[in-house]
Order: C-alpha cells, then sequence, then structure tokens
C-alpha cells in the first residue's frame, strides 16, 4: 500500500519521524508536511497567496501552509499516484472530545477523507512525547488490518496513551467526549506597551464517562473513534421547518 503522512506539528516533528519510520518497514511511505507547527489550524485552506513545497534532507517534502494545504496538494497533483490510506500525526497531545474540531492533525486525515480516501489520526495523550514508538505501533497494526481485509473509506481518530507498549490494556471503540469551556485567556505586555492575549488552556473533560475517548486512554486503552463529516443536526429539522413556517 501507498501510504501519505502529514500532520500539524511540522515536518521536523518527532512524532512524524517515528511514524514514518515504523510504516516505511512495511509500506511505502510519502510526507507531506507543514514547513511550522500548525496546530489548531483546523480544515483552513490557504486561498489568498501561492503555495510552495521543498524538499528537506531526510526526503519530507513540507508545504508553507496549513496541514490540509498538504494533503490536498499531496492528492490532486502534487503527486502522480492516488494514496490508499492518509495517516496523520503523531501528534504531541491528545485530540480527544470538542479538539477534534480544531485540530489540524485530525484536519489532515479529514483532508484525506473528503478527498475519497481512508484515513487516520494519531496522537500521543500527554505532552511529553516519552513513546512515540508506542503510538508508531498501533499505527501500523491498524494499517496491517486494512491491507489484510480493507473496511471501506473511513475516518478514524486514534489517541494513544503515552506509555510503552507492553502496558497498553487493548484498545476500545469510542465515541467522542466533550470539554467544558476552555479558560479564561490570557492578558499579557508586548514590548511596546500594548496589550495582547494568549488563548488559554483547554477545560477539563465534562463528559468523559465510560464509552468516551476520555475514558479508555484514562484506563490505559488505545481510543479508536470513527468520525462523521455531516455538520446537518438532522433532528432538528422539524423543529426548524415548524419555526419558519409560523
Amino acid at each position: 500500500m501507498r501510504i501519505l503522512i502529514s500532520n500539524d506539528d511540522g515536518y521536523f516533528a518527532p512524532g512524524i519521524e517515528h511514524l514514518a519510520a515504523a510504516l516505511a518497514k512495511r509500506f511505502e511511505v510519502t510526507v507531506v508536511a507543514p514547513e511550522r507547527d500548525r496546530s489548531g489550524a483546523s480544515n483552513s485552506l490557504t486561498l489568498d497567496r501561492p503555495l510552495m513545497v521543498r524538499k528537506a534532507p531526510n526526503g519530507f517534502m513540507f508545504v508553507n501552509g496549513t496541514p490540509t494545504d498538504c494533503v490536498h496538494l499531496a492528492v490532486t497533483g502534487l503527486l502522480d499516484w492516488l494514496p490508499d490510506v492518509v495517516v496523520s500525526g503523531i501528534n504531541l497531545g491528545a485530540n480527544m472530545g470538542d479538539d477534534t474540531i480544531y485540530s489540524g492533525t485530525v484536519a489532515a486525515a479529514t483532508e484525506g477523507y473528503l478527498l475519497g480516501i481512508p484515513a487516520i489520526a494519531v496522537s500521543l495523550t500527554s505532552k511529553h512525547g516519552r513513546h512515540f514508538e508506542t503510538a508508531a505501533a498501533v499505527a501500523l497494526d491498524l494499517l496491517e488490518r486494512h491491507a489484510r481485509a480493507p473496511a471501506g473509506r473511513w475516518l478514524l481518530n486514534v489517541n494513544v496513551p503515552d506509555v510503552a507498549r507492553a502496558q497498553l490494556r487493548g484498545t476500545r471503540i469510542t465515541r467522542l467526549g466533550r470539554r467544558h469551556k476552555a479558560e479564561d485567556v490570557i492578558p499579557t505586555k508586548n514590548p511596546r506597551g500594548e496589550t495582547v492575549y494568549w488563548v488559554g488552556p483547554a477545560g477539563p473533560a465534562a463528559d468523559a464517562g465510560e464509552g468516551t475517548d476520555f475514558h479508555a486512554t484514562e484506563q490505559g486503552y488505545v481510543s479508536v473513534t470513527p468520525l462523521q463529516i455531516d455538520l446537518t443536526h438532522h433532528e432538528q429539522l422539524p423543529e426548524v421547518s415548524s419555526w419558519l413556517s409560523r
């Protein structure tokens, strides 16, 4: 299989290096990733300027754009072949619950999915980054399963506890949890004395009960959550229709 790898931490991030090295042992791997950290970029496309693609000494290609740009360019013309799977990661830090709305890691995988390609977003659930090899092994296992028995076009959000592989308790299929609202913004002063603001950290988990991604990883399991793109609130269609007809 041919695998396209991207991320949102940048082409130089240790997570993508671990992922590419692990998958290259079994599959044909190409890396197209952002030139710098684009965490929180979500599904943004760059439409106000042209994009450039360069190649690093290790063969990774990098783009002066977003994670979505990287996958879009790769699939729609940069490469002369179509990937069998898009894998995004390994992100340094969890992407669970509401995080998926903002995540550039999930966005890169989502772009592959929107372009008709099965896709996986892989994240390590800590900021310490001690066991990227564990997340890489999980990604490799998922791809080997797909190679043996293709599961069609899916978009999977995978979160892996930052522990040695032997300490993983298994895998659970989960739903997204929910967070409380984010912490307050953090005001500070720039060198000119002007007030500037840093976005505050994400809030703690609000819905982290059994069956959620939060609960699974807290218990030492790999969380695998199938995602969909349809944002339609189907249950509200009759309610809104009735309201507009008044």
